[in-house]
């Protein structure tokens, strides 16, 4: 694993605006923008690197399914701040293990051994455009006969294909919160229908506001029933809001994807039952809820913190910590591991499954030692020849 200078193509910012990445440059706090695709650096990996990265990541979604199924025997959804309404309903789906389409891995790895597990947003992952499409169009501009791990779409139009005997008559709706000041989540929900549409599907994309409950179901602006609908919107949302009840209703006739036993591998209380299930597991690292025990380095962090949000780092220097608005919920104190440096950045590993397999790799490097909104997204390549 090599970190490499680099000379961006002249017309880097159209291209990948013209790729579908309308979110290219990152807005800060003061105001400036800064790239937030930058390839003015790249990443290399041997094969041998990118087969340990692979084995890894579909043992530790193995490892979190497993946990998953732990939480739901025990009943131990008080600790991932499940409201007591949901936990039968949330026993339910997992048992009726509706379809299920991705997920994204947060690793820490510096090619020199086993990478560990940080976190895992099976939930509502984003970074998905840049690493499925944007970096493989990079190689074929920039290292036409090389390799990268990157197997994306072709998993998730594969994955579409699958899953679409299970769903209901009519079409796969694609929903995102239209929350956001940026297209990311758009751009996401776009993207994610268009594979959908090359699956051979029946696709439509609405915000989340534009769906209505008419006393029996869920219906989009126009009046049509919502029988199957992907959403880029977080099940810990859902089920703090009205509508919530309903969406989790047995017999309301609606198919969400992802499922809401995803509440259970997007929440960083998972990191500490891992720990428990699998205590000194070369893919994890220590992690506890009731506090951080006999550690002296650690991480807290805030069960459902998204992007680097409520995070605090302490270490024999001091501490640093993030600000947000996800502290309430509890947090998860996990021990510290700097994030790996390559000439002053500090790197983390996004490792991607689609339809229950590893599917491929995106790179996002910081200054700071907390990966935040403000991170880079970095491409990378395999160094070996591709295969014809």
């Amino acid at each position: 694993m090599r970190r490499h200078q680099i000379e961006p193509r002249p017309d880097w910012r159209e291209t990948v605006r013209a790729q579908g990445m309308l979110y290219s440059d990152t807005k800060l706090d003061d105001g400036a923008t800064t790239p937030y695709w930058d390839e003015s650096a790249c990443y290399s990996f041997t094969l041998d690197e990118v087969l340990r990265l692979e084995e890894a990541t579909e043992e530790l979604h193995r490892m979190c399914l497993a946990a998953a199924a732990h939480v739901v025997e025990r009943g131990r959804f008080a600790e991932f701040g499940i409201p007591e309404w949901a936990r039968a309903e949330v026993s339910r789906v997992w048992r009726e293990q509706p379809p299920t389409l991705y997920g994204r891995f947060d690793l820490w790895y510096d090619g020199s051994g086993p990478p560990k597990m940080l976190e895992y947003n099976a939930d509502t992952p984003t970074s998905l455009i840049e690493a499925s499409i944007i970096q493989w169009f990079w190689l074929t501009d920039t290292r036409p006969g090389l390799d990268q791990w990157n197997s994306m779409h072709e998993r998730l139009i594969e994955g579409w294909r699958g899953l679409a005997p299970r769903f209901a008559e009519g079409p796969v709706y694609f929903a995102w919160s239209n929350l956001e000041e940026t297209f990311e989540d758009l751009m996401t929900v776009g993207y994610l229908a268009d594979t959908a549409h090359q699956a051979g599907l029946d696709v439509r994309v609405t915000p989340m506001l534009d769906i209505a409950w008419d006393g029996r179901r869920f219906r989009d602006s126009a009046g049509d029933p919502i029988n199957t609908i992907f959403k880029l919107y977080p099940w810990e949302w859902m089920v703090a809001e009205p509508y919530g009840r309903l969406a989790l209703d047995p017999g309301t006739p609606t198919t969400w994807i992802e499922p809401a036993w995803k509440l259970l591998l997007s929440n960083k209380a998972l990191l500490a039952v891992l720990w428990e299930l699998y205590p000194g597991h070369e893919l994890l690292l220590p992690a506890y809820l009731d506090g951080p025990r006999d550690m002296t380095e650690y991480v807290a962090k805030a069960l459902l913190g998204r992007e680097g949000a409520n995070v605090r780092i302490v270490t024999a220097q001091g501490e640093q910590f993030t600000d947000g608005i996800y502290g309430e919920g509890g947090h998860c104190f996990q021990e510290f591991r700097a994030l790996p440096s390559f000439d002053g950045n500090h790197v983390v590993l996004g490792s991607w499954m689609i339809d229950g397999e590893a599917a491929g790799l995106g790179l996002r490097e910081s200054t700071k030692l907390i990966t935040d909104g403000h991170a880079r997204f970095i491409p990378h390549y395999v160094d070996t020849p591709r295969t014809p």
